[in-house]
């Protein structure tokens, strides 16, 4: 399984995730500050990922900024992204659990590096989306082409 790890900045938590996801076998990509070493744009960086992850070169992704905010935006206008901005472990399950989240967001400033481990550990022990929810997935894509 491929995993797009992108980031603004050269966040430590940032270099946790990654270490963390190829310790457990995961590919990674990394995208943004993670590849350059310097700041890049956010909105960048969370289309870059959400791209990766719609055009299926990757299978999941995970965005980072300083609070999670604005890339949790940015990769969500990507159509057929779900992003989820997840400060915990269950918040994580339950993204994947109830709503199909193919990206996790996480701020850079509140993750501790176990907690990282934990939430990403989390978002991608669920392989799919609970039956009954789905029928509201199918509705927000329905959302998603629906022209306001």
């Amino acid at each position: 399984m491929k995993v797009a790890v992108g980031s603004d900045d050269t966040y430590h938590v940032a270099k946790v995730v990654i270490e963390h996801l190829k310790s457990k076998g995961y590919e990674v990509e990394e995208i943004g500050a993670l590849r350059s070493g310097k700041l890049e744009p956010w909105p960048e960086v969370a289309f870059e990922v959400a791209r990766r992850v719609v055009e299926g070169v990757c299978d999941y992704g995970v965005v980072i900024c300083y609070t999670g905010t604005g890339v949790s935006i940015a990769a969500n206008k990507v159509k057929g992204i779900r992003a989820a901005l997840c400060p915990d472990a269950e918040t994580a399950r339950g993204a994947r659990k109830w709503n199909d989240a193919n990206v996790l967001a996480l701020s850079a400033r509140l993750t501790s590096d176990e907690l990282a481990k934990e939430i990403v550990e989390a978002f991608l022990s669920i392989d799919k989306p609970d039956e009954p929810e789905l029928e509201n997935i199918r509705k927000i894509a329905k959302l998603e082409e629906a022209k306001v």
